[in-house]
């Protein structure tokens, strides 16, 4: 007969361990002898063996007493479910490293191959990294406002880069970032872009549910709050006017919305 100490030297466990095994009901708890201690027979060794060996093995511990009441083919068909289930629990820890490794870069984890790819053709044309992340994080409140208008405003934005009209106005308010809001190159590039939205009939108005995209935008920089409200005013004006221009504050002029959303917001100034 075995005492507590000696079982879970036997089995190379602790007597914690053991002590844990009674109390989720693995391994039966002896009654103890005139003496006050619990003996333990050489079967109460080999169960805990057996406990020990499966648990080591990445058994679940509410698996394990079934395992050990199995009959053969109950055993190996238990075992097989067991692989199964590790081999899924493997799968999603490697999807896991994989999703852990793209945290370097911040923009895979949570944005499609394509919207990356226009963040990289951004850099390459010497875009400001400040422009590339707001660029970013328009993308991720547009996939999770308008997910439906993600594909097509991929395909106007990569249009854009194709166009050294439409690049030379993005880099333009890629360098406007820090300047006064009425400095006179402000004034230039609001006729500019203005110019650029009338030539491309940009005629529809923002989504209400796009409002906070362009409130994203416009946080980012004092001169860009005034580029947007200008230009929606001009827009509004043509519009009363019966003009063929529009309401839409196109993605060129924000140097990061998607060219499907629009500004409609009220100017807070005039010129």
């Amino acid at each position: 007969m075995l005492t507590i100490s000696q079982l879970a030297a036997t089995a190379g466990v602790t007597v914690r361990t053991v002590r844990h095994y009674h109390q989720v009901g693995l391994l039966p708890e002896p009654e103890r002898d005139g003496s006050g201690y619990r003996r333990y027979s050489a079967q109460a060794a080999v169960d805990l063996i057996r406990i020990r060996t499966l648990a080591d093995a990445g058994v679940p511990l509410a698996r394990i007493d079934a395992l050990l009441r199995a009959r053969p083919e109950e055993f190996a068909a238990a075992v097989t479910d067991l692989d199964a289930e590790l081999r899924r629990r493997i799968d999603q820890l490697a999807e896991h490293r994989r999703r852990i490794a793209d945290l370097a870069s911040g923009e895979r984890l949570a944005l499609p191959p394509e919207v990356v790819s226009i963040l990289d053709r951004m850099r390459a044309l010497g875009v400001s990294e400040r422009s590339v992340r707001l660029e970013r994080d328009t993308w991720i409140l547009l996939q999770a406002l308008d997910p439906e208008t993600m594909r097509d405003g991929i395909r106007a934005k990569n249009a854009g880069f194709d166009d050294p009209e439409t690049t030379r106005l993005f880099l333009l308010c890629d360098q406007s970032l820090d300047w006064d809001p009425y400095d006179p190159r402000v004034d230039r590039l609001i006729d500019d872009l203005d110019a650029w939205e009338i030539s491309h009939g940009r005629n529809s108005s923002r989504p209400t549910k796009q409002a906070v995209i362009f409130s994203r935008i416009a946080e980012a920089s004092p001169v860009w709050q005034r580029i947007l409200d200008v230009l929606a005013h001009r827009a509004k004006q043509r519009h009363s006017a019966g003009s063929a221009g529009s309401a839409e504050v196109a993605t060129i002029t924000s140097t990061v919305a998607t060219s499907t959303a629009a500004a409609d917001t009220p100017a807070s100034r005039k010129r």
